[in-house]
Formats: structure tokens, sequence, C-alpha cells
């Protein structure tokens, strides 16, 4: 049996940093630290940071005192105004990738008549984003929304840092349809678009798949999409426990694919499980071939 696991699975270079700011962050202060959601879409990993001092709050209302980490996700800016508002000391982990897309929407906010973000519309970086445009911008999720779009003389399309690039030139391609003047900005993570060719790649070659990740993780569920229309026998799990011998059962090669805010050795501990599970399996039939 053999075990691969996809290039550049697991925590993705924006993820590490807000990880690493957050720790630092919290040595650093007295006080009660926070982050504005969860830093990482991974429930082990935020309940390691719960014993540690940094609690997760979705809203910012509820904070009154301490310190405010702005996760990889970014913000609004009127969420830093209101933090500022009650004199909460903020500490931004913000991915630079994504911080960068955001300077590109304030920019283009102050020219185009509307610009189209291509993202999950209930993702904290793709509503951030909104929050940079100005009112102008609209969140698109897919093809069939574009093309329900009326026509405009100008619009700039950008992308949420982790959406799939299919998806990506679908809607930019419907939106040439209904637009006179199309600026199109891919601003996909490059580290995303690796990590989905290879898992689409890993997805043709194994006999089955394990994607390893946080169930609300966006970019997690796109790997789970892409390699589930190449390889139907691909499984969604958060830990390696979810494993039973019947999903590896009859399989040669194995496959295995983290998303941005998988740990390492969230996929390792897959890795050995897989390992474990075949050789007990493995042993099950040789004894009963012996007794036969």
């Amino acid at each position: 049996m053999e075990v691969k696991i996809a290039k550049n699975s697991g925590l993705c270079y924006g993820v590490k940093r807000a990880l690493q700011i957050a720790k630092k962050t919290r040595r650093l202060k007295a006080d009660k630290v926070y982050t504005l959601g969860a830093i990482i879409h991974n429930p082990q990993v935020i309940a390691d940071l719960e014993k540690k001092g940094i609690h997760p709050v979705n809203n910012p209302e509820k904070i009154n005192k301490g310190t405010v980490i702005i996760r990889s996700h970014g913000a609004s800016p009127g969420i830093y105004d209101l933090l500022k508002q009650k004199k909460i000391d903020i500490v931004d982990a913000t991915c630079p990738i994504v911080k960068n897309i955001q300077k590109l929407v304030s920019k283009l906010a102050e020219k185009e008549e509307e610009i189209i973000i291509v993202g999950n519309r209930k993702h904290p970086e793709t509503i951030a984003l909104k929050g940079h445009s100005l009112g102008k911008g609209t969140i698109l999720e897919n093809e069939v929304e574009a093309r329900r779009l009326p026509p405009k003389k100008r619009r700039a399309v950008i992308s949420q840092s982790t959406q799939d690039f299919n998806t990506f030139t679908k809607v930019a391609g419907a939106l040439m349809d209904s637009t006179e003047e199309l600026l199109i900005h891919n601003t996909i993570c490059k580290s995303t678009q690796i990590r989905q060719n290879s898992t689409s790649k890993l997805a043709s070659y194994v006999d089955v798949l394990f994607i390893i990740g946080g169930k609300n993780s966006s970019n997690t569920n796109k790997l789970y999409q892409i390699s589930k229309d190449i390889q139907k026998n691909t499984h969604f799990i958060e830990k390696a426990e979810q494993i039973t011998p019947e999903m590896i059962k009859g399989a040669e090669k194995i496959g295995l694919a983290g998303g941005a805010s998988t740990p390492p050795e969230v996929i390792q501990e897959v890795a050995r499980k897989i390992k474990s599970s075949f050789k007990q399996q493995y042993h099950r039939e040789k004894t009963v071939q012996c007794q036969s």
C-alpha cells in the first residue's frame, strides 16, 4: 500500500503567520486576548489556543477591554473603527496577500461602477473585501449568479484568495457577456492554486483520497469538491479517528490532502492511522487464509 500526501498540504503562510502572532501576543499581553472569529478553521487548534488564553469572539460589540487579533482573513474598515472607538488594542494578523487584495479593492472603488468579488458570501475574507469596496462590491458565488446581473458599462472582478480557478474563470466569462469594459484581476493565492492542482492530480492517481481539515474551512471544502469530481472515493475528515477500515478496504494507493488551516501533525496522524488499519486488516486476512 502506498500513502501519498499532496504537495503544499497543510498550513499556508498566512495561517502560520497569524498563529505565530497570536501566540506572541499572548506572551506579551497581561490582559485578555481575543481573536475576531476563529483564527484558524480547525477545532483542535482552537481548543488548544483557548487553553492558552486566546479566545475567539464573533461579535466585536461584546469586547470591552483587552486585545483583539484580526485573523488572516482580514476585517472590514468598520470593524477597525469600532475597536478603536472602544479603545481596544488591535493586533493585525491579516495575511499580506489578503491585505494586498483589500488595497486593490479600495483603489478600484475609486473609479469603477461595480466590483465583483467571486467567493463565498459568508466567508470572513469575502465579507471584509466587500467592506473595503465603498458600497460598490457585489459578491458572486458562481456563473449562474453572474448571468443574472444587468448590463454595465464598466466592471472589475476579483477573487477571494482561496477561490478555485475554474469557478473564477467561469464567472469572469459570464461577466464579459454583460459588461462593455471588464477589468479582470486574478487574486487567487498562488499557494491555493498549487494546492488545488496537486490535489486534482493526486485524485487521478489514487484509489481513495482523504481531504483533511475543518468542516467550516472554505478552501478545504473546495479541495473536497475538486477531488470528488475526479475520484468518487473521496472522504472529508477532520481527524484520524474518523477513518474506518471500510474506507480503505482494497485500496492500493491512498492520497491525503490538507487544507490551508490543517496542521501538518494532523495529516501525519491520519497517515499513521491508515497504515495501522492496513496492517491490522492484512493480518486478519492472512490469519483467515491460514485457517482455511
